[in-house]
């Protein structure tokens, strides 16, 4: 393992490294409002929570993702998890040059809150800052209008379609869009979400999930 897991802190929200763990808190946020889910699968039993998360360690053993739990500041409760995803190394480096955002899910309690703004920052902030990545992709199933709305709010270009990208857990084929930051439209796009977090959110309603 290259990467050691590491916590990003905010304000209103901490990226934890995901551990089996997190598993009971999990399972109570993915219950909320399950219906809302759409696009993604989210595990929302104990057995499909655990071997989610035993899955997820397994590939970070190998370096492929470094997954998170996203933990509300105010009371420590765990909401969702996040995770940098499909990470490009050059041999003579210890660090990414390349990184995914995804694999991201909220409760219904932390919808339109500030911490999905607030840990795209952070993971933006690590990408960009620490690691020095040329390029952040972001992808979400095409027919997810709402994800692609989300992410084109953060400041992501939209970059075409992928058909037949990836296999659902439903065994039909799904058809992805990416969209990218690249190292120069960084400083815009950490101005954008930083003046986003200081106008204010509305009432936590319904699941947010962006990819």
């Amino acid at each position: 393992m290259w990467i050691e897991p590491f916590t990003l802190t905010g304000r209103h929200v901490r990226l934890e490294p995901l551990a089996v763990g997190h598993v009971p808190a999990l399972v109570t946020a993915a219950q909320a409002d399950g219906d809302t889910y759409g696009f993604t699968s989210v595990p929302r039993d104990t057995t499909t929570m655990t071997a989610y998360v035993e899955g997820l360690l397994a590939d970070a053993a190998r370096d492929a993702v470094v997954p998170f739990a996203q933990v509300r500041a105010s009371d420590g409760v765990p909401v969702g998890c996040t995770r940098f995803m499909n990470l490009v190394w050059w041999p003579s480096r210890e660090m990414p040059v390349e990184v995914e955002v995804g694999g991201t899910w909220l409760a219904a309690a932390a919808q339109r809150t500030p911490i999905n703004t607030e840990a795209k920052l952070l993971l933006l902030r690590h990408a960009f800052d620490v690691w020095r990545v040329g390029r952040v992709a972001i992808c979400t199933d095409a027919r997810n209008e709402r994800s692609r709305i989300a992410i084109e709010r953060i400041g992501a270009t939209f970059e075409g379609v992928l058909r037949r990208h990836t296999i659902m857990p439903d065994g039909s084929n799904r058809d992805s869009a990416f969209y990218g930051i690249i190292a120069p439209e960084w400083p815009a796009v950490r101005d954008r979400l930083q003046a986003k977090l200081a106008s204010g959110f509305g009432k936590p309603r319904g699941v947010f999930v962006l990819t």
